[in-house]
């Protein structure tokens, strides 16, 4: 059963199906085991990178595309939501109708730049996302009248997701079960499906090809695949996946801005996320998502801590300080790469028992 669930693509070592385990565990109940504001948010926001970074793999993991536009899509699908909320106002037909246009929109998109674009060499390509991706984020900061501008959009949800919204006054397991614990838990759904759709579809023939470009395009165009089609049907599959992880961002936060799913910021954040996870298995972005983020947002307060309990050492309590937090995320990044070249899952994959 668990094997037809994982596409045949399971995690084939112990130490690897274990971190696994626990990251999904630990997902599943972070309402009831971590309690507070904070350690909710950072657990949805582990979902939303889980299904971001896994359709950005799909790319340069499985086809070798390197595109700077993805942020572009995740953008699109949170203003779809933002959009279609604020002007029909709340409720389950305004999300659909949001999410619906975002995709519609995406496609059209991804087709366009994956026709006009990936007939060029790599790095070329690259640097023709980049510009699409650049003059979207300032088009979306300019029309103001329909994105909010610097501003942002801040919307409503349907009744039943909101706070106020109570299914019980009862706390279950200390926990009120009300709209945002429900949100949470469409948000965990859906990263479940959407993870499992694109295992689905790495494992298929389709994927194999997908593969077998990345490797060597000039063989498998040798042997009768149009690799420009299955690199086109690529770049619009990771497209609308990241469109519906950005639907998931906007109908979390309930408000949208270029800053929040458009920063350049992000996509930097996506490309660690995949080098620290492991490129080209989908397994990786759940795990490099998970550490990278659960760093991000707690790494301040470990180094507040360190940081008073070495006031004694006046260098060290100073090199410990909050204050410099970037510089040891990017030191922990670079300790990562030294010591796991292939990933987290590679390096599991590779010491695990097979």
């Amino acid at each position: 059963m668990i094997r037809r669930l994982l596409s045949d693509d399971l995690p084939r070592s112990c130490l690897l199906s274990l971190l696994l385990l626990l990251i999904v565990l630990g997902l599943a109940f972070a309402p009831f085991i971590f309690p507070g504001a904070k350690a909710l948010n950072v657990a949805a926001k582990i979902l939303i990178f889980i299904v971001l970074v896994a359709s950005y793999d799909l790319l340069l993991g499985y086809t070798g595309i390197v595109s700077f536009a993805h942020t572009m899509f995740f953008g699109l699908g949170a203003y779809g939501v933002a959009i279609a909320s604020t002007r029909m106002g709340p409720g389950w037909q305004s999300l659909g109708v949001g999410v619906l246009s975002a995709l519609l929109l995406s496609l059209i998109l991804s087709l366009l730049i994956g026709l006009f674009s990936l007939r060029v060499r790599a790095i070329f390509y690259a640097m023709i996302t980049l510009a699409v991706a650049a003059a979207f984020q300032t088009l979306a900061s300019q029309l103001s009248e329909l994105t909010g501008g610097e501003d942002g959009l801040s919307f409503k949800l349907p009744d039943m997701l909101t706070p106020a919204f109570r299914f019980s006054e009862s706390p279950l397991f200390g926990v009120t079960p009300d709209g945002r614990l429900l949100t949470y838990y469409l948000l965990f759904a859906c990263t479940v499906v959407l993870f499992l759709m694109m295992l689905r579809i790495v494992n298929s023939p389709f994927g194999r090809v997908l593969q077998a470009i990345r490797e060597n395009d000039f063989r498998a165009e040798a042997i009768g695949y149009r690799t420009v089609v299955f690199r086109t049907l690529s770049n619009v599959l990771a497209a609308l996946f990241a469109t519906l992880a950005g639907a998931l961002l906007a109908i979390w936060l309930r408000y949208n801005g270029a800053d929040t799913s458009l920063s350049f910021e992000i996509m930097i954040d996506i490309l660690l996320i995949v080098v620290i996870g492991g490129m080209g298995t989908l397994y990786g972005a759940v795990c490099g998502a998970t550490l990278f983020i659960l760093a991000q947002s707690y790494l301040q307060d470990l180094m507040g801590m360190a940081a008073r309990a070495t006031s004694s050492v006046p260098l060290l309590s100073a090199l410990l300080s909050p204050d410099r937090w970037l510089l040891w995320l990017g030191i922990l990044f670079i300790l990562s790469v030294y010591f796991f070249p292939s990933g987290i899952v590679g390096r599991l994959r590779g010491t695990g028992s097979h």
